[in-house]
């Protein structure tokens, strides 16, 4: 399985852009995605996900009302969306996914397959 991701780039503070995440194999729907990303320094952290078969979706609380995670079934991947950047958002973002159930989504060790990593970078 291959997670292929898109988007990202250099942006100016309060602006918006769209990372995507396209799986290359099964249907979107049957995996729990999830984003991640690391920042310069620090630690990877949990972002957003959403769980196999689109039931619910969990966000870190700075994001909460900025970033929104969604699937395309069409193309069969989930992306990001993410509005009104700040310079702590810079960072590299990387897509995650599994398949069936687990317990907790928002730590890296359970997912199995990772996508290559976009850097975000937002200016002020």
């Amino acid at each position: 399985v291959q997670l292929v991701q898109s988007g990202g780039g250099s942006l100016h503070a309060g602006s918006s852009v769209t990372l995507s995440c396209a799986i290359s194999e099964g249907s979107i729907g049957s995996y729990t995605v999830a984003w991640f990303r690391q920042a310069p320094g620090k630690e990877r952290e949990f972002v957003c996900s959403t769980r196999w078969g689109g039931a619910s979706t969990n966000y870190l609380e700075s994001v909460k009302d900025r970033f929104t995670i969604a699937r395309d079934n069409f193309k069969n991947a989930v992306n990001l969306e993410m509005s009104n950047l700040n310079t702590e958002d810079t960072a590299v973002y990387y897509c995650a996914a599994t398949l069936g159930p687990l317990q907790s989504d928002t730590t890296a060790d359970v997912y199995d397959f990772w996508g290559q990593g976009t850097q975000v970078t937002v200016s002020s």
